[in-house]
């Protein structure tokens, strides 16, 4: 999990926006500043599709190197090599339509779903309660990515809709979350099943900052909530 906020990034134009819920995958390389191990780091580099192809390619290459006089034989076999990457991509490190229906069945997809949103409404309420907000919707949004057979990589931003901004999290509103929101028995990788199963990479929970009652605002800044 990678918990994306102004301290945690280091290319920060990346979290420039005009509509909720901002996206990050597949639109902006996003590069960790602190609490990014290399773990972290060399998935976010695997998640780079244009790095993925030169890999699925690089026997082509190597094959080039190795018989030099078949080079240019090798080098015009543009139908084999997007068959090869189509091989990668959609075979190997995708989800069929089949698979997808047997990873879940939808009674747990909408307990897995209501834990979620149960979790998520947590969280941003004692945010919100910490911050004193009192104007504007708090989004958590979890976009996952879409590659199965490869560690989950989870990206998680609270967004505000007053800007509309990602929040600065503080590194306790980050331990929060990291203690929180994939506890069992909603786990990173159960969470990354119920985005393969749906179809759906980004996940997001929503709450109206005024619609927050003051008994859960004392709740949340006593740490019950």
């Amino acid at each position: 999990m990678f918990i994306i906020a102004p301290a945690t990034l280091t290319n920060r134009t990346a979290l420039e926006f005009r509509q909720l819920p901002r996206r990050f995958l597949g639109r902006r390389f996003i590069w960790p500043r602190i609490e990014g191990s290399w773990r972290l780091k060399a998935r976010l580099i695997f998640e780079v599709e244009f790095l993925r192809y030169l890999v699925a390619l690089l026997p082509f290459a190597v094959g080039a190197l190795m018989w030099r006089d078949s080079a240019l034989a090798i080098a015009q076999a543009p139908l084999l090599m997007v068959l090869v990457v189509y091989a990668v991509e959609i075979r190997l490190l995708g989800v069929t339509q089949a698979k997808r229906d047997a990873l879940m069945t939808q009674a747990e997809r909408d307990r897995m779903l209501d834990l979620f949103t149960q979790r998520g409404r947590q969280i941003l309420t004692r945010i919100a309660a910490g911050r004193k907000m009192a104007q504007g919707a708090l989004h958590l949004v979890v976009e996952q990515s879409e590659l199965a057979r490869v560690p989950p990589l989870s990206l998680v931003s609270v967004q505000w809709s007053e800007g509309p901004v990602v929040l600065d999290l503080t590194p306790d509103e980050r331990a929060l979350i990291r203690d929180t929101l994939f506890a069992a028995p909603l786990t990173e990788r159960a969470m990354h099943r119920l985005s393969l199963a749906r179809k759906e990479p980004l996940h997001t929970v929503e709450l109206e900052v005024r619609a927050i009652p003051a008994h859960a605002r004392m709740a949340a800044l006593t740490g019950v909530a």
